[in-house]
């Protein structure tokens, strides 16, 4: 049976290895950016991804709330929050990323910014598809990876009937996990720390990149008594992924795909 994935990080691969695997499966040859040569909204809106939240109670967001909503700096898109305040949720945001985590198992991040002279070139360069990937590969996990080291795309997928194109990209993030501390007795660092695994939605709306991100919390929080499959873990995030982009609103009225 044909794959649905664009790639997948073979048995054999090592976690550690230097680069994600399957990027040969790109038109053009990956390259890794520099912070230096990213576009200065690129570097801070992805570093954001990778980031622990730490927010002080009643810090002022640069977005606003209205009512259930989230509504982005820029108000390019809204979303219906996905915590609660009464259960511990915390919102926190920059101009271009906002980030909903509670205790609960919840660790979200929905960026958005505008694509620039250079990425609106490797676009029209690449087609969607191979942008898309090529933003992953060479965007997203350098951030990842130099937060957590040994960070690989376990796999990729593409998803053509979601915004006229839409990547959905599996991560494993050595140490990465926002849920490391909920399930341990002692406190001070894990001698096995988790490796996370994040899923994450690229997709182009309105000459805007969104990535939703969110992690897979059940490997932290459950630990010794996991055992989901690789499919179902993906299974379970697509769910997830896709329910977020059924919260989004965007300015342009456009209405939001089931």
């Amino acid at each position: 049976m044909h794959s649905p994935y664009l790639f997948q990080r073979s048995p054999e691969t090592e976690p550690g290895m230097s680069r994600p695997a399957g990027t040969v499966v790109m038109g053009a040859p990956a390259r890794v950016l520099s912070a230096t040569s990213l576009p200065r909204g690129f570097v801070l809106t992805l570093c954001s991804l990778t980031l622990a939240v730490s927010s002080v109670a009643g810090a002022a967001l640069i977005g606003r709330i209205d009512g259930e909503d989230y509504v982005s700096p820029t108000a390019q898109f809204r979303i219906r929050a996905p915590v609660l305040p009464e259960l511990g949720g915390v919102i926190t945001d920059t101009d271009n990323v906002v980030t909903f985590q509670d205790n609960f198992g919840t660790h979200v991040s929905v960026a958005c910014f505008p694509l620039d002279a250079l990425q609106r070139w490797e676009f029209e360069t690449r087609g969607r598809r191979d942008y898309l990937l090529f933003f992953l590969t060479d965007t997203v996990m350098p951030n990842f990876m130099a937060r957590f080291p040994g960070s690989t795309i376990e796999s990729a997928r593409y998803l053509p009937e979601l915004e006229g194109g839409a990547l959905l990209g599996y991560t494993l993030l050595p140490g990465g996990s926002q849920f490391e501390n909920l399930n341990r007795v002692m406190t001070g660092p894990a001698h096995d720390p988790v490796v996370a695994k994040r899923g994450s939605l690229l997709f182009i709306h309105n000459r805007h990149v969104y990535v939703i991100s969110l992690e897979l919390a059940e490997r932290a929080t459950q630990r010794s008594s996991y055992r989901q499959t690789v499919e179902q873990e993906n299974d379970l995030l697509f769910t997830r992924l896709t329910a977020l982009y059924g919260r989004l609103t965007f300015s342009d009225g456009r209405p939001r795909t089931p």
